[in-house]
């Protein structure tokens, strides 16, 4: 489970149970900061928070104001800046050259925010929350919200005059597939964040060294499914991390699996004529479709399944090509099957975040890449 799942499952047993809590996300960065826009830290009014902002150096102070908020019921932004040369005089010391702002919402605008959360993870499909951080018009006062749904529809307002331009700034958020903070009009800012859902992992396979593969991928929040010809493989007591499993043949596994642009297949039967048969299954469903398409394996052996696939008239587009991974895997040196697992699981993870997998030191700029 990830750290966004822990702090969607928190708030609902916090609401049902009717317990105080109070939300603080990351609404906006500048400069090199310890995490981004989108992160968060639930307080509870009892026990331990969850989530982190800043590795430690903020959240006692983020903490404290969370429980002001919760005795008062109204939201507050707070910003955070460490771009000062006496950073470690006000006890921050986080060695980052950058700045935060960090809105800190009341527990009733929590359980908004999560909902629109489960509704993308529910729907399999992305949603936009628009929601008031900073106003100087009674009728759009900072927490007032708008959710545009997965189907396209909205929910929720702000208030007739602010509401066209939040469903503006909603559908190109969605659109461009990136949460920002945006103007609405001269009197508020809002942070438009994309929720999006897990990607959806599935393995070909279900041999042994796919069980430390859905391990780690289950870890980071991916749901994970596995399909395999071997019906006796496919159970909790060998993959306990699994959210599905697929017993198809190998020619009608994309069929019966649905993929689109939030799946990632890999291809790891180990068995050649088998994998031929998945490949021929998803490169006639449209490899196009999906995030990310791997094939386990020497690259003789992977350029001769291409090619057979290619004389049967299987011809791959460019843009095909270009989500076919194979071999999979970033050069990790791996060899257990363990190492294997984090270097498929690291491939996927850059690919599906649009960055080169290259060691940090050989990078510019801040660590997560430009503010979005």
């Amino acid at each position: 489970m990830s750290e966004i799942q822990e702090v969607l499952a928190a708030i609902s047993e916090l609401a049902a149970r009717e317990e105080p809590m109070a939300l603080a996300t990351i609404v906006a960065t500048r400069g090199s900061t310890y995490r981004r826009a989108g992160a968060r830290y639930l307080v509870p009014s009892r026990g331990e928070p969850i989530g982190n902002l800043s590795g430690g150096c903020l959240e006692s102070d983020v903490a404290r104001v969370a429980r002001e908020v919760m005795a008062s019921g109204e939201p507050r932004l707070l910003t955070f800046d460490m771009t000062a040369d006496g950073e470690e005089i006000w006890g921050y010391g986080l060695g980052c050259n950058g700045a935060i702002d960090v809105f800190v919402e009341p527990g009733a605008m929590a359980v908004e925010t999560a909902s629109a959360f489960r509704a993308a993870i529910e729907e399999n499909r992305p949603a936009a929350l628009v929601t008031v951080i900073e106003s100087a018009a009674l009728e759009a006062r900072p927490g007032k919200r708008l959710l545009l749904e997965p189907d396209g529809s909205f929910r929720g307002t702000i208030s007739p005059g602010f509401d066209a331009m939040a469903r503006q700034a909603a559908q190109e958020a969605l659109a461009g597939g990136r949460s920002r903070i945006v103007a609405l009009g001269d009197a508020a800012r809002a942070f438009v964040e994309v929720a999006r859902p897990p990607l959806r992992l599935v393995i070909c396979g279900a041999g042994h060294d796919v069980i430390p593969l859905v391990r780690q991928a289950s870890a980071i929040g991916w749901r994970v499914v596995v399909a395999d010809v071997r019906r006796n493989l496919l159970n909790h007591e060998r993959f306990p991390e699994a959210s599905a499993f697929v017993d198809a043949k190998p020619l009608e596994t994309a069929d019966a699996i649905g993929p689109d642009e939030r799946s990632a297949v890999l291809l790891m039967s180990h068995n050649y004529l088998r994998d031929g048969e998945y490949l021929r299954s998803f490169a006639r469903a449209g490899v196009v479709r999906l995030a990310y398409l791997g094939l386990l394996g020497p690259r003789e052996r992977s350029a001769r399944l291409l090619r057979e696939l290619e004389a049967e008239g299987f011809l791959l587009a460019d843009g095909d090509r270009e989500r076919l991974h194979a071999p999979a895997g970033l050069d990790l040196g791996a060899e257990e099957p363990e190492e294997v697992a984090a270097a498929l699981v690291a491939e996927i993870l850059a690919v599906e975040r649009g960055h080169s997998g290259r060691p940090l030191r050989d990078t510019t700029g801040p660590i997560h890449g430009e503010e979005r």
